[in-house]
């Protein structure tokens, strides 16, 4: 059983930055993958970053150049830095690791940009 723990959400404006943290029970270094989603009201949970054991990353385009992932295996964490926020980043913030066959998901955080 893998649990996730994440921090760092809250409300800034836009333009801003927020550093998402998601700190996970067991080796990081064991898990295939961890990654960041965002599910907006009345819409369905979308990928914003990933990133692979191998330490390779992806992100939704709407992410590139603003966001990075990034893992730190010592603190078996996975965080996601959001720069140039806009209100459309308004979501709640899910993260998810894999690991084996199975996937695992925090409780998520709320992240709200507004003026």
């Amino acid at each position: 059983q893998v649990q996730l723990v994440e921090s760092g959400g809250g409300l800034v404006q836009p333009g801003g930055s927020l550093r998402l943290s998601c700190a996970a029970s067991g080796s990081a270094f064991s898990f295939n993958a961890m990654g960041w989603y965002r599910q907006a009201p009345g819409k369905e949970r979308e990928l914003v970053a990933i990133i692979f054991r191998s330490g390779n990353t992806n992100y939704a385009d709407s992410a590139k150049g603003r966001f990075t992932i990034s893992r730190d295996n010592a603190k078996n964490t996975v965080y996601l830095q959001m720069n140039s926020l806009k209100p459309e980043d308004t979501a709640v913030y899910y993260c998810q690791v894999a690991l084996g066959s199975g996937f695992y998901w925090g409780q998520g955080t709320q992240v709200t940009v507004s003026s």
